[in-house]
């Protein structure tokens, strides 16, 4: 992706699992990943050797961290190293969450890759 400003509304989603579509832009390094889930909508546990940092920036997600679950609110950020098990349930409403990944997740830009060229 070239360096400069992004429009999010020019990014295409990509819906990874019921009711959650990200968009993720990234560069060499890193990546970012603006996710929308809606209200119930659940990302599985699951772990990755990225790191992974967020902030939820609207609604309230049940967000468990190597077992610990937590009801975050807007500005609540978290940190989670490669490896380490973790899921999020939007069980109080939509959520909007970015997310920061480092290096760059291979397997979502290649999904996002695939269905841009399936389109």
């Amino acid at each position: 992706m070239q360096a400069g400003f992004l429009d999010l509304n020019q990014i295409p989603a990509v819906e990874v699992f019921p009711g959650c579509r990200l968009r993720t832009p990234h560069g060499e390094n890193l990546m970012l990943s603006y996710l929308e889930m809606d209200e119930g909508a659940v990302i599985p546990s699951h772990s990755h050797p990225h790191e992974q940092a967020g902030i939820l920036l609207q609604g309230k997600l049940d967000l468990t961290i190597e077992g610990e679950m937590r009801t975050v609110e807007p500005g609540a950020m978290f940190l989670i190293p490669g490896g380490v098990e973790h899921m999020a349930v939007a069980s109080h409403g939509p959520v909007v969450v970015l997310d920061v990944f480092s290096p760059v997740r291979e397997d979502y830009a290649q999904l996002v890759a695939s269905q841009s060229s399936s389109k």
